[in-house]
């Protein structure tokens, strides 16, 4: 039903591929059920799609209307995520397969790039007929309970059997035999179903190494993505394409591809006027045969997947775009209480030319303004024409001669404007035009995630700041330093805390570890911690001031663990007090150079028993002495032992303990903070007592 209903739209409209999709039982998912015309494999990241889709299928299916894109520029503008993957001249309409109460699917059907930009109205109404027919016998199969399933895709037909690798009559395949370049006949799939002697000399390959296979595939030389593109191209567009490739170790050839409905005849010859030009050598000026191949395409792509901050993608956007494109300088442009913001740039001998645009109303007449409002790119050739539509640019000249504007549209709003800069004047062609708008969508993206993730950032690095002590007191008796390094998963906050209170003529240190790297364990952090100072202060004993923190975390009911370590220091009497709620043990640097791990009695984590107890336990503090207290993220790490990490942590604090505080500091964190990713987070506080 769904095969002869596609095909039957194809014929009535002139249209040379298409596909059906299906509504999936009980969710708003399309799904491909039968294609016709090319390789499903070009449309594989749409073979199920979901209703909100910025898609046309999906978008003709949620509205109940043909969506009509007409051609290549159109495409790029309106759904750039297509335009990325299929960046061809094409046009394509999606009609929706629905009666007047049940929405059954949608169908898509393509042309190549040379049809009208508009669609007539006679194929309007074909497709629309057809459609609706398809509608009818959907929904009389589910009245009579027959089952919706996908079909076998319509693709050109096979050869007759037994005439794989010939033409056909003898005849015809002397004369291609006797002819001097190579002929190669590929399917829809790309795959090789004839080669004459010529082509397999040409191509330094046996004839039945070829048949059957993709030439991608079997010749090395031709790996390269832009040489499948090219086939994609002319299948996609049904315009005749053309590229020259070299086939080592210096033989370069030229191939010229003919599309038609049933697969494509490929032409091989010698291109001997590039051999020649490059055993001359490149020539000032030469410029690369295409704009930017499916490869560069996949690199950004997966560069700005990575991108973090906003910076990030402004370098990405420097490195990976603008010589691909022959761009000189680029400028990331976004808003802020209603006026541009520079948010970064590259290329600019003079920053201040570019730095001036800064809180630039959004009402005035500017092409960085204009893009980013109307969502429409501009491109301007050349100093004149920019001038010619925005007089007041010739007061600001920024040194460069040609320009583009590209309108970031992300989730279906600006987030800002690309500009990319030319220092010589440069025509934008139709489809260089597609390919920046494209890039453009790209771009979005990612400018948008980074501008959520520095918003994330500096909020949590605010809430961090706001929650740990900002400085540390003075305490008589006692030097103290501390650091702290938050996780690099998740939110760059977390729950490990330490802090110290004075309480003369006795002091109180405290080190705790809430679980989580999140906003919830930084909230109960600042909650613990403010509970802590508030038990110290009223003058309850360390295994006191751990009860009663135990016995809050559980009232509070957040459902979170959280270590700690208390000691209360009476350095005039050279003795401490230590109570622990299965923490890390601290360690002792005695003055005379030992270290001791204070791996002494105490109780659960807090958070488990409301009725837990804590020990405490008393030991010297003499002049001289160092105590290391840390959280479990200074020890801990993927395959070490943690007695291990222990032991090696004591010596290392034997080895430096006569160092400033300061600088023993630095060095115990040192590997932590240089290195690119920290599992959890890392705080230490440091004792000395004079």
């Amino acid at each position: 039903m769904l095969s002869l209903a596609l095909a039957r739209m194809l014929e009535d409209v002139g249209a040379h591929s298409g596909a059906v999709y299906l509504r999936a039982a009980e969710e708003p998912v399309l799904e491909m059920a039968v294609m016709a015309g090319m390789p499903r494999a070009f449309a594989a990241p749409w073979q199920r799609v979901g209703l909100s889709a910025p898609i046309p299928v999906a978008e003709a299916a949620r509205e109940r209307r043909m969506v009509w894109v007409g051609g290549e520029e159109e495409m790029a503008r309106r759904y750039p995520r297509i335009s990325v993957a299929l960046p061809y001249p094409f046009a394509l309409a999606a009609v929706p397969v629905a009666t007047d109460s049940t929405v059954y699917g949608a169908v898509f059907v393509t042309w190549p790039g040379t049809r009208p930009a508009e669609l007539p109205e006679k194929e309007r109404q074909r497709l629309t007929a057809g459609c609706a027919r398809l509608a009818r016998q959907l929904e009389r199969a589910v009245a009579e309970g027959r089952p919706l399933r996908p079909e076998p895709d319509v693709l050109g037909t096979p050869p007759p059997e037994g005439l794989t690798g010939t033409l056909g009559s003898g005849e015809a395949a002397r004369m291609v035999a006797r002819l001097p370049y190579g002929l190669v006949s590929l399917d829809l799939d790309g795959r090789i179903g004839f080669a004459n002697a010529a082509a397999a000399e040409l191509l330094g390959a046996d004839v039945d190494s070829l048949l059957g296979a993709q030439p991608w595939v079997a010749l090395p030389w031709l790996h390269d993505p832009m040489y499948e593109d090219r086939y994609r191209a002319a299948l996609i567009s049904q315009q005749i394409t053309s590229f020259v490739a070299m086939r080592p170790p210096g033989t370069w050839l030229s191939f010229r591809l003919y599309p038609s409905t049933t697969g494509l005849s490929v032409r091989i010859s010698r291109a001997r006027a590039v051999s020649e030009l490059y055993r001359a050598g490149p020539r000032r000026g030469d410029a690369p045969s295409r704009l930017v191949t499916i490869s560069q395409v996949l690199s950004l792509a997966g560069a700005l997947t990575e991108a973090v901050g906003v910076q990030d993608v402004v370098q990405l956007v420097a490195d990976e775009l603008a010589p691909a494109i022959g761009s000189q300088a680029v400028v990331l442009l976004g808003t802020r209480a209603g006026r541009m913001h520079v948010l970064g740039h590259r290329g600019y001998p003079d920053a201040r030319v570019v730095e001036r645009f800064d809180g630039t109303a959004l009402t005035e007449s500017t092409p960085g303004v204009q893009a980013l409002t109307s969502g429409v790119p501009g491109f301007f050739a050349s100093q004149a024409e920019l001038e010619r539509v925005y007089p007041a640019r010739n007061a600001t000249p920024d040194g460069f001669a040609a320009w583009a504007y590209l309108p970031l549209i992300a989730s279906g709003r600006p987030v800002g404007t690309c500009v990319l800069a030319y220092a010589e004047p440069h025509p934008f062609p139709a489809d260089e035009r597609a390919v920046l708008t494209s890039l453009g969508g790209l771009i979005a993206q990612a400018l948008e995630r980074a501008l959520l993730y520095d918003v994330k950032h500096q909020l949590a690095h605010g809430l961090q700041e706001a929650l740990l002590p900002h400085s540390l007191p003075r305490l008589p008796g006692i030097d103290a330093a501390a650091r702290y390094l938050p996780a690099t998963r998740g939110m760059d906050i977390g729950g490990d805390f330490y802090d110290l209170v004075a309480s003369p003529p006795l002091a109180a240190a405290v080190i705790g570890d809430v679980q989580g790297h999140n906003v919830t364990a930084a909230g109960l952090m600042g909650q613990i911690r403010t509970a802590v100072r508030a038990y110290t202060t009223v003058g309850h004993s360390p295994g006191e001031v751990m009860g009663a923190t135990n016995r809050l975390l559980i009232d509070l009911g957040a459902d979170l663990f959280a270590s700690c370590l208390y000691l209360r220091l009476d350095p005039g009497r050279g003795r401490a007090v230590m109570a622990r709620a299965g923490h890390p043990p601290p360690l002792l640097r005695l003055p005379d150079g030992r270290v001791k791990i204070l791996d002494r009695a105490g109780g659960p984590l807090l958070g488990i028993d409301a009725s837990a107890t804590y020990a405490t336990t008393e030991f010297e503090l003499l002049p001289g002495a160092l105590l290391l207290l840390y959280t479990d993220g200074l020890i801990e790490a993927p395959g070490v032992d943690i007695e291990d990490a222990l032991t090696l942590l004591r010596e290392r604090l034997a080895d430096c303990g006569e160092a400033s505080l300061d600088d023993l500091a630095d060095h115990l964190v040192a590997h932590y903070a240089a290195g690119e990713e920290r599992l959890d987070d890392v705080a230490l506080l440091l004792l000395r007592a004079r």
